[in-house]
């Protein structure tokens, strides 16, 4: 049962990118009592106030009920990014799975579920202005992550007004980066067959100007101080997560000490699908399709609402994920492992 002392806390995916920095939050948050991390593979790191417990959200045969019961909030960031090649093995995990997460809130009685949606929620707009969270989440269709999100987004919309009393938060942050997750980031994103030195300025030089391919992105603790600010505040809805600036080829090459050269966006994707149908990259050109569709976030909410400012710029976060290529950086658990652990 909840301790009258303090919170806890249950945190689905708890050894991924966002979920070691989340723990780490909560560990220095004084009106949190404990935090059950939940992971397939439970990790020889423990942060304080953290126990563990393995669980495989895509089983049918977990209990999830059982480890949220006496929890004043769960919050799910269990995903599973690859295989990109076998959709119904990801549509397990991440849309199955996670509807099993909503469902043992609702039979557990636990009064808060913060989910992580994302920004590849959103339906396709040009980069010509900010879009608030009104904006419709229904993706871009033909890549499998964009799916999965947005009809995660359908699936809240029919649970919450089937439970009422569930106070339900929807993060929807850009991409997350920091030094300890550049390994696994180059794993599911670039492959086996990037080294991590490709990441120095010297062997870079020249960036591809791509038509579309501006993005923005946050350091993964200001990701997680937001999620945390949302489990102490009687705020819910959606809350899209960025820090400025956004990241285009002009802030790339100034990044590397490189320089621009224009390429058309058709050959840019040739390459990618030929280098995907050739399996020496993970990531599938339907995904890179996405990624030049997607809208730019306006924060407004999460400043207003959260008090939430990012302390990291896009840029930082991304020099840390270099630097962290560079280094083979990475954390003691099993989806963070690096040629080294920070």
């Amino acid at each position: 049962m909840s301790s009258t002392s303090g919170k806890r806390i249950v945190v689905t995916g708890a050894t991924g990118n966002l979920g070691t920095s989340l723990l780490q939050s909560l560990a220095e948050d004084e009106t949190v009592d404990s935090v059950l991390g939940l992971a397939r593979r439970v990790p020889d790191w423990t942060p304080p106030k953290t126990e563990w417990a393995s669980a495989d959200v895509a089983k049918e045969e977990t209990d999830l009920a059982q480890h949220f019961r006496g929890a004043d909030a769960v919050v799910h960031l269990a995903w599973q990014f690859q295989p990109a090649r076998d959709p119904a093995a990801t549509w397990r995990t991440n849309v199955l799975g996670s509807v099993r997460v909503f469902q043992a809130v609702a039979a557990a009685g636990v009064p808060v579920l913060v989910h992580a949606s994302s920004v590849g929620a959103y339906s396709p707009k040009p980069k010509d202005g900010a879009v608030d969270e009104s904006w419709s989440t229904h993706g871009w269709p033909e890549a499998a992550y964009c799916r999965e999100k947005a009809y995660l987004e359908r699936t809240l919309d029919a649970f919450e007004p089937e439970n009422p009393a569930i106070r339900v938060v929807r993060l929807r942050p850009a991409f997350m980066f920091k030094q300890e997750s550049a390994s696994e980031q180059r794993r599911l994103f670039a492959g086996r067959f990037m080294p991590g030195q490709l990441a120095r300025p010297e062997l870079l030089p020249v960036v591809p100007d791509v038509a579309g391919l501006r993005f923005q992105a946050l350091h993964t603790e200001d990701a997680a101080r937001a999620c945390r600010l949302t489990l102490s505040r009687t705020v819910q809805g959606a809350f899209n997560l960025a820090a400025e600036p956004p990241i285009d080829a002009m802030v790339l090459a100034e990044l590397f000490h490189a320089r621009v050269v224009r390429v058309p966006t058709r050959a840019a994707r040739s390459a990618l699908a030929a280098a995907w149908g050739l399996h020496l990259v993970p990531a599938s050109p339907q995904l890179f399709d996405a990624v030049i569709r997607l809208p730019l976030m306006d924060c407004s909410r999460a400043r207003d609402e959260l008090g939430w400012r990012p302390e990291h710029t896009a840029i930082e976060a991304l020099e840390e994920l270099l630097r962290g290529m560079r280094r083979g950086a990475g954390m003691p658990t099993p989806p963070l492992a690096g040629s080294r652990t920070a």
